[in-house]
């Protein structure tokens, strides 16, 4: 089998390559021309240089492709602007599902996210669960949601889409410090409180196992969460802290504070830009509890489970390995 993977530089993208070869797959990753190649320098695929945003470059980087991973966004939402999170994850979509149709790729897996799922209190959020949120207050999120909605518009057409969801990912490979960021600041001694709420944490080899599985086993129109582990903040905290040899915080950060830090970001970043570590968007979901169910992705795709304590320190292990810290 033949696959194209969009984003195939990134933290996701080169572990998905990654494994693609290891079943016997050939493949080629789309990347710009300024992709940082570290993540994917060992890996024997070819390169396409294009943009999910250039319709052209889609086309050329097709030909000959069976399978589609559309893994390209914006997923550091909060170091760039809005404007350009719904560019990317919004119209690249549109352009990736657009081309695939023209080059008669058999099956796109297109990566959305657990962001697009809405936000539920009391229980783990499902497949059933639409994005909740106001878009202004979680522009990725909603710009995810945007784009599954443009899939099933084009699934309903007969184009062959499968959507996964994964929750926050966390392993080797994390070059853009995406969840791996935890480990850096758990490092510096940067976190001297820890919020009150909770993430699902999932690694990125089980993610890429489901993106593998839902080739041959998804149904088109349909979404599947790729989670792993329902961990309060706390919890993954004190793990980061253990792995990297420091004490953790005691103190957790009082709730109502989190509205007026995250009003401060906000005022902020008007000012300064996406420059800061932390938006206000961020802020307030760390008081929630992002829970979610993936016993869809488990009884239909198979979904394995690796612990997120190995999987932080598989992704502490790589830093180390290649001078990160």
């Amino acid at each position: 089998m033949r696959a194209l993977v969009t984003g195939g530089t990134g933290f996701l993208g080169a572990n998905l390559a990654k494994g693609l070869l290891a079943q016997d797959w050939s493949v080629r990753i789309l990347r710009r021309l300024s992709s940082p190649l570290l993540a994917v320098r060992d890996l024997a695929v070819d390169h396409a240089i294009g943009d999910v945003t250039n319709l052209d470059s889609l086309l050329a980087a097709m030909q000959g492709v069976d399978v589609v991973f559309n893994v390209a966004a914006i997923s550091q939402y909060w170091r760039n602007t809005a404007s350009l999170v719904y560019k990317v994850n919004v119209g690249g979509a549109q352009n990736v599902f657009e081309a695939a149709a023209r080059s008669g790729v058999q099956r796109i897996v297109h990566t959305s996210s657990a962001a697009a799922v809405g936000i539920i209190r009391g229980r783990s959020a499902s497949e059933a669960d639409p994005f909740n949120q106001l878009p202004d207050r979680f522009p990725y999120g909603h710009s995810k949601w945007l784009a599954e909605e443009i899939a099933r518009e084009r699934v309903k057409s007969g184009q062959d889409i499968v959507m996964v969801n994964p929750a926050a990912i966390v392993g080797a490979r994390d070059i853009n410090w995406i969840s791996g960021s935890i480990l850096r600041e758990a490092k510096r001694r940067h976190i001297p409180v820890i919020p009150q709420g909770g993430v699902n944490f999932v690694a990125v080899q089980d993610v890429v196992a489901g993106h593998i599985a839902a080739v041959e086993k998804g149904r088109s129109g349909e979404r599947y969460i790729l989670g792993g582990e329902n961990l309060t903040n706390r919890q993954t905290t004190e793990m980061a802290f253990a792995i990297v040899g420091v004490k953790p915080p005691r103190i957790t950060q009082p709730h109502w504070t989190i509205p007026l830090a995250g009003w401060v970001l906000d005022v902020i970043a008007k000012i300064v830009g996406p420059r800061l570590p932390l938006s206000g968007e961020q802020m307030r979901l760390t008081a929630e509890y992002l829970y979610f169910d993936s016993s869809k992705a488990q009884r239909e795709l198979g979904l394995p489970h690796t612990p997120v304590r190995q999987a932080l320190q598989e992704c502490y292990d790589w830093y180390v390995e290649h001078g990160y810290l």
